[in-house]
């Protein structure tokens, strides 16, 4: 899952939050050596819900149907894919509007600045400044995120291509979405419950 996805799994705990949206930046495994507990339980929640996904039957499906074009690009692709339906039909899943729960969110996430590995740092002004959140309930915001991984890979991924997948698979992806995103989320509050 991507930003969105992971945010809004993280339950009411702020620290929570940042530690799981910071999940991708932090390796290794003495973590309470360089954060604390909370911070630590979030990114362990990220680090649950990745494995989650990438097990799970239902996202292998949409991987398969992009896989011949993008490879091993298709994981990643499929991901802003689903916080796209995520962003797009928000008022299903939270009663806040999205514009106040991304604020709140980048809100929470700059007050942990002290903190941040320096790659969140470097990324978290143009995330806010481009609202990327907000902007992910639409495709041209789909776009725009996928376009902007395109040029920060090391090969060729064709990621700037993929929006138009999302476009003529549009019923599809978001089918398996909504199989598979409940289960994501019993997973993830299952997690906090037992952590």
């Amino acid at each position: 899952m991507n930003f969105l996805a992971h945010l809004y799994l993280s339950g009411g705990d702020p620290e929570v939050m940042v530690g799981n949206f910071i999940g991708d930046f932090v390796k290794g495994r003495s973590l309470l050596q360089q954060f604390n507990a909370s911070i630590v339980k979030g990114i362990e929640l990220h680090r649950a819900i990745d494995e989650f996904t990438d097990k799970h039957a239902v996202v292998k499906q949409s991987k398969d149907r992009l896989r011949p074009t993008y490879r091993h690009y298709a994981g990643v692709i499929v991901d802003v894919f689903y916080d796209h339906y995520l962003a797009r039909y928000w008022d299903q899943y939270h009663d806040q509007l999205l514009p106040d729960y991304a604020e709140y969110a980048y809100t929470t996430i700059e007050a942990h600045d002290a903190m941040l590995p320096e790659g969140v740092k470097r990324m978290l002004p143009y995330m806010i400044r481009g609202n990327w959140l907000v902007h992910y309930a639409r495709i041209e915001g789909i776009n725009r995120a996928l376009t902007g991984m395109s040029r920060r890979t090391p090969y060729e991924s064709r990621m700037d291509e993929a929006a138009n997948d999302l476009q003529k698979y549009f019923n599809e992806f978001k089918a398996e979405f909504e199989l598979f995103f409940p289960e994501l989320k019993l997973h993830a509050e299952n997690f906090l419950k037992s952590y």
